[in-house]
């Protein structure tokens, strides 16, 4: 199969350093939106406490933000390690970092 820009194909390109950075703060955020799709699981359910005296619509609120900046933390400091995993997956589909000619 022939590419459809030869030049291009001719030119290998090697990943940025702020290609790596985009790929580490993605896979921050997928972390972060997994963690806060669990927390939101867990409170959902029946053990949660739904009937607690000090409970509403505030509470309800506090708690969610408190889930979502839990989640950044985890997501930043690599708590779960989930993040570090999908960035070493999708770095291997970055382009190769060996310069032009040299093997």
């Amino acid at each position: 199969m022939s590419p459809l820009n030869p030049t291009l194909a001719a030119t290998p390109q090697t990943p940025s350093a702020t290609d790596r950075a985009a790929l580490k703060k993605a896979a921050q955020g997928f972390e972060a939106i997994f963690v806060r799709q669990m927390l939101a699981a867990a409170r959902s359910t029946s053990l949660a406490g739904k009937d607690d005296l000090f409970g509403g619509q505030a509470q309800q609120t506090f708690a969610s933000m408190r889930d979502e900046r839990f989640a950044d933390i985890a997501a930043q400091t690599g708590a779960f390690g989930l993040a570090k995993q999908l960035e070493a997956q999708f770095a291997r589909l970055l382009p190769s970092t060996n310069p032009a000619g040299k093997d």
